[in-house]
């Protein structure tokens, strides 16, 4: 199934994903819309002048707690991203209530009306911190991910889809500690270290986004998309952002982990690895053992664990430094708006 002159709708559009998807999507796809659904009229204003006069490119103003606009706005689309949330950890677990509106009952009513509009597939972007969550961000990003994929079966005879995409740290996005360490250094402030034990998975904005292509070109319906991906200490990313820049340790944060997981051993028995990526398949109605959804996989050890920690994947500094003098220290003209801006 082709993206191609179809209309794709993206929720949470205005945010770093979003800025990657669009120009990708129209440049690879060639749609008659993208429709942009986000809350912030400001940064909707922003992103339209990087689009003026493509009228491939709509912007509409919602939240995804408002089931009515999202069933307006759904209406006539084709493929859904689902890019919406609550997702810096602190401010979840200070703003519980908040988190699960946006995360969970928004997740729900997305699907509803995905299915009752017709909507043909959805991928929705989940995180590591879904995998044995220990905050309240990755427990409503769990029961985010559990209700996708439950909607393929709560979605009957209508022939609508859903799959997700998970993966880690998204370097230079908004809320990475990518620019959180180049502002401290480029204002003379020690780099802030939780802890020096400490390990992410390192992924771009545009490997985020090609999982987005490789979902909804595979997908069946259920499955949880996990791409192979690097890790690095916070110690080195600290020296590829600032080379020998002093840091503080200032321990871990309310809800972090000190390594991520994007999946447990709890999911081995329903994952397949494949050349780029892992797959988890769905447990329920025997979807696991689909010859359609596992195709060419092989499955992994009834041990099998993804973690930062003891990833086979390791990121060199030099590669990062490579990466950070390219996205923050000399942005291009005309680029999307970053954390640092």
């Amino acid at each position: 199934m082709s993206l191609k002159n179809s209309t794709i709708l993206i929720t949470g559009g205005t945010g770093s994903f979003g800025h990657a998807f669009v120009p990708q999507a129209l440049e690879k796809f060639d749609p008659e819309r993208i429709i942009i659904y986000s809350r912030d009229e400001m940064k909707q204003w922003e992103m339209a002048k990087l689009f003026e006069g493509d009228t491939r490119v709509r912007f509409f103003i919602g939240d995804v707690r408002d089931r009515d606009r999202l069933y307006r706005a759904v209406d006539g689309v084709d493929f859904v991203v689902h890019a919406a949330a609550t997702k810096i950890v602190p401010t979840a677990e200070y703003n519980p209530f908040e988190a699960v509106k946006t995360n969970i009952l928004g997740a729900m009513n997305l699907i509803d009306a995905c299915i009752d509009k017709g909507v043909k597939k959805v991928v929705a972007l989940s995180t590591d911190k879904a995998s044995s969550p220990v905050n309240l961000y990755g427990a409503t990003k769990l029961a985010s991910d559990k209700l996708f994929v439950a909607g393929n079966a709560y979605a009957g005879s209508k022939g609508t889809r859903f799959s997700v995409v998970r993966y880690g740290n998204v370097m230079g996005s908004r809320g990475s500690v990518l620019p959180f360490f180049f502002d401290a250094a480029r204002n003379n402030q020690p780099l802030h270290i939780t802890d020096p034990r400490m390990t992410r998975f390192m992924i771009t904005l545009d490997e985020g986004v090609e999982l987005v292509w490789t979902a909804f070109s595979d997908m069946v319906g259920g499955e949880i998309y996990v791409k192979k991906i690097p890790s690095m200490t916070i110690t080195d990313i600290a020296e590829a952002v600032a080379p020998g820049h002093p840091t503080t340790t200032v321990g871990i944060r309310p809800g972090e982990k000190l390594h991520e997981q994007m999946i447990g051993v709890e999911d081995s028995t329903t994952t397949f690895e494949y050349d780029d990526y892992f797959k988890v398949l769905p447990a329920i109605n025997l979807w696991d053992r689909g010859v359609d959804m596992v195709k060419k996989g092989k499955p992994v050890s009834e041990d099998f664990v993804y973690t930062s920690n003891l990833n086979s994947q390791w990121m060199a500094v030099e590669e990062l430094r490579e990466w950070v003098d390219k996205n923050l220290v000399t942005k291009p003209a005309g680029a999307a708006p970053s954390a640092l801006d």
